[in-house]
């Protein structure tokens, strides 16, 4: 074989030198997998974005303790400590980020609004905290969930003597990577307020759908006597028992890039695995359990949260006898769905 490496050489100077770039090059450069499918064929993969990871909450809590004592004037109160991926760049995963947000007694983080899709899954409220979505109150109670879909003015209130904590989810970026972020402030501290209706409950299975009006807030009372209801239920061999926080308006996802739902893990439940071209972010609400992700094994309690990179092998355990596990989670899925991106396999198809 001739050795043309010389005339290629030039060939891909003369190409810079015009703003050109060879295919061949580029595909040099992109993170894939390689192997051997049926009948030798050649299949290429995506490398997955990060890497499992676990945030205790035993080291956050302290941490967002400390942030209040160091910025008591705190930038609009929006104190988060995002978690990082340390497999990444940015973010909590490749499309999403997570933090976890303390905001002081008496604090108002100021109304703004921006292209960015967010949610909130509160840790420590009550009913003198809220969210002002578009004028609308949301109240904060323990584990609601309140949203504030992309360009839907929002501020946040803490009107107690206590500390309030959640856990922020936003798709800030994949938003960045399509060069999409726009943002906007009020002019005032806080928006004109009323009461919010009362939230009825609209949850599903994954294929059940049901429509109404747009909700904002799903009460904790509502979601877990859903899940509960199901626990007797067969549970799916990769995912356990799964309820899905629906838009009431559409009867698709919560928001449009991000899916919410809970998983309950029944005593003993040990998952096989699976893998998705999604990603994923849990947080543990109660009980205890395992993820076990390619080669890492994490324990994970109460108020934890860990992450699961796109198309990585992994499956969730339970190893109690008498409790069964909550976990709320999000994940990317309704992007790639809208895109026709979204795969998924399961143990029995591992090669």
């Amino acid at each position: 074989m001739a050795d043309n490496s010389e005339a290629l050489a030039a060939l891909e100077k003369e190409m810079a030198a015009a703003n050109l770039r060879g295919q061949w090059q580029s595909d040099a450069n992109r993170p894939r997998q390689r192997r051997q499918g049926p009948q030798n064929q050649l299949v290429v993969e995506p490398v997955p974005a990060g890497q499992a990871h676990l945030w205790r909450w035993s080291e956050m809590r302290p941490l967002l303790e400390r942030s209040v004592k160091a910025m008591p004037e705190s930038f609009t109160a929006r104190r988060s400590l995002t978690l990082k991926n340390p497999g990444l760049t940015r973010g909590t995963t490749q499309t999403m980020v997570a933090g976890y947000q303390m905001i002081g007694p008496g604090e108002i983080s100021w109304a703004h609004r921006h292209s960015i899709s967010a949610l909130r899954f509160i840790i420590e409220g009550g009913d003198k905290v809220f969210t002002v979505v578009n004028g609308e109150k949301q109240a904060m109670e323990p584990y609601d969930l309140v949203l504030t879909p992309g360009w839907c003015w929002h501020d946040h209130h803490n009107q107690t003597d206590r500390p309030a904590v959640w856990l922020d989810a936003l798709d800030v970026p994949f938003v960045l990577a399509l060069n999409q972020d726009f943002y906007e402030e009020l002019g005032e501290t806080s928006q004109d307020q009323i009461e919010a209706a009362e939230p009825s409950p609209v949850m599903r299975r994954v294929g059940e759908t049901e429509t109404g009006r747009r909700v904002m807030r799903y009460p904790w009372a509502d979601a877990r006597r859903q899940i509960m209801a199901r626990a007797a239920a067969t549970p799916d061999p990769q995912d356990g028992i799964l309820l899905e926080y629906l838009n009431s308006t559409t009867g698709g996802p919560a928001l449009n890039s991000l899916s919410c739902r809970l998983t309950l893990l029944p005593p003993g439940f040990s998952g096989r695995l699976r893998r998705r071209s999604a990603s994923s972010i849990y947080f543990g609400i109660e009980g205890e359990g395992r993820l076990v992700a390619d080669e890492s094994e994490l324990e994970f309690g109460p108020h934890d949260s860990f992450a699961v990179p796109n198309w990585s092998w992994y499956r969730l355990v339970n190893e109690s006898k008498t409790k069964p596990a909550l976990l709320f989670s999000i994940t990317d899925q309704p992007i790639l769905e809208t895109f026709g991106l979204y795969r998924e396999e399961a143990e029995a198809q591992r090669h």
